[in-house]
């Protein structure tokens, strides 16, 4: 995946994330690109504190598509996975991850909010513990102030 198509697919991922807070969920969007790095799969908002939009979304996908397939896409997504949304994409078998924001950066936003308890353990910490070589892109500063605006916003007023 290019940065240019990285860069349009997390601005595509922020308005899934946009949409779900429009309907009063938390402010996270996912999307599943195909091998092609252009062809959206699948988009998905956040559903609630335990149906993040990255995990719901993996779900699906397994679901939906083989495992070889699966290792060729990327899931695109506004902050960097939690641990369960990371270990959902890893049993997922979706072979690469691209996010805009960090989610320590994600912690600085949040504070100690109630709603989002973040769990301090890096994405690419995770999958170094596992068997497959999950490749990870991110954070990405072309969009990461993009979506820690809506997220600002969200926490500090929300």
């Amino acid at each position: 995946m290019t940065d240019e198509q990285a860069t349009r697919h997390l601005r595509h991922a922020n308005r899934i994330a946009a949409a779900a807070l429009a309907e009063g969920h938390h402010p996270f969007g996912a999307l599943l690109v195909a091998p092609d790095g252009e062809t959206v799969l699948l988009e998905q908002g956040n559903v609630d504190a335990v149906n993040h939009a990255e995990a719901v979304l993996a779900r699906t996908a397994a679901q939906t598509y083989d495992t070889p397939y699966l290792w060729g896409c990327t899931l695109v997504t506004t902050v960097e996975p939690c641990a369960m949304c990371a270990g959902t994409l890893y049993w997922a078998h979706i072979g690469r991850l691209v996010y805009g924001l960090e989610e320590r950066a994600l912690l600085a936003l949040t504070g100690d909010h109630p709603e989002n308890p973040t769990l301090d353990l890096p994405c690419r910490e995770l999958f170094a513990r596992g068997q497959k070589a999950v490749q990870v892109i991110g954070p990405v500063p072309a969009v990461a102030d993009e979506i820690a605006a809506l997220h600002r916003d969200f926490w500090q007023h929300g």
